[in-house]
């Protein structure tokens, strides 16, 4: 038993020092590099030899990592942004705000909506249809009830953790849940988006959520539908909450709504449930 212990330990230890590690240097970005060091060598030699100009060694510039059966992505916000562009292209508002989402996903929804960009690091390029602002989803430059079309995308999982330069708070991603409601019109549509699973904080990279916890934080509010990126990278449409609350690193996909009359959330509570539709 006690060896046992002692072992566990031992693991623990080398975890955590790995962590700690792979901040200043990723691993597995050393390792495909180092594969991929004997095949940039064996390439510019044939290269050469093909060429009828010789490549001079100050202008090289070596790309090991790029070379996989399959285009990368990250399956969180791959399916998160093309899940919300969707969604609001159907709503069709007049404009949008989003607060503190990936620039490539903002850049896409000015492509058709006109849209506002509020981030604490400010956006400095000029795109048509595209509005920047600098401000932090915490005290939003905006009136109560005066937003229509939000969105706030793997976000309010940062707050508060200073990853960003953001102030230090236990409970930022409540407060950024709270401000959110707070510039949601009656009728108005708010697409929101964090990791959700095992409840944990990895500090200082972000928070993991109980997805059944979060329409708490949107009280006033009234979940529309619900759908989720799964521990295998795979989208699911038409869950409800507790449909993934077991699993480790899932992505909760919440299209929140603040109502004009009774609300009825889908609260999480029970089995799978179809969402609202458009």
């Amino acid at each position: 038993m006690l060896l046992a212990r002692a072992r566990r330990a031992a693991v623990r230890r080398r975890l955590i020092a790995r962590h700690y590690v792979d901040a200043i240097v990723p691993l597995a970005d050393v390792g495909r590099a180092a594969r991929g060091y004997g095949r940039y060598v064996r390439d510019r030699r044939r290269y050469v030899q093909m060429s009828a100009n010789k490549l001079d060694p100050y202008d090289d510039n070596p790309q090991l990592r790029d070379w996989t059966a399959t285009s990368p992505f990250d399956p969180h916000y791959t399916h998160q942004d093309a899940w919300a562009a969707r969604e609001i292209h159907r709503f069709a508002p007049p404009e949008h705000v989003d607060v503190g989402s990936r620039v490539t996903f903002v850049i896409g929804l000015a492509a058709f909506v006109p849209t506002t960009f509020v981030d604490l690091r400010p956006l400095p390029v000029e795109i048509p249809n595209l509005t920047t602002v600098a401000g932090s989803v915490l005290t939003m430059p905006y009136e109560s009830g005066e937003l229509t079309s939000l969105s706030c995308l793997h976000v309010a999982e940062h707050v508060g953790l200073g990853r960003y330069g953001d102030p230090l708070d236990p409970h930022g991603t409540e407060r950024a849940a709270a401000e959110l409601a707070r510039v949601l019109a009656p009728g108005g549509r708010l697409w929101f988006s964090l990791p959700v699973g095992r409840p944990r904080t990895n500090f200082n990279a972000h928070r993991v959520h109980d997805p059944r916890a979060i329409p708490a934080m949107f009280e006033d509010l009234e979940l529309e539908a619900f759908a989720a990126v799964d521990d295998l990278g795979a989208f699911r449409a038409e869950l409800a909450p507790v449909d993934v609350a077991a699993c480790e690193w899932a992505c909760g996909l919440y299209r929140f709504t603040r109502p004009s009359s009774a609300r009825s959330p889908l609260d999480g509570a029970g089995s799978s449930s179809t969402t609202a539709s458009n």
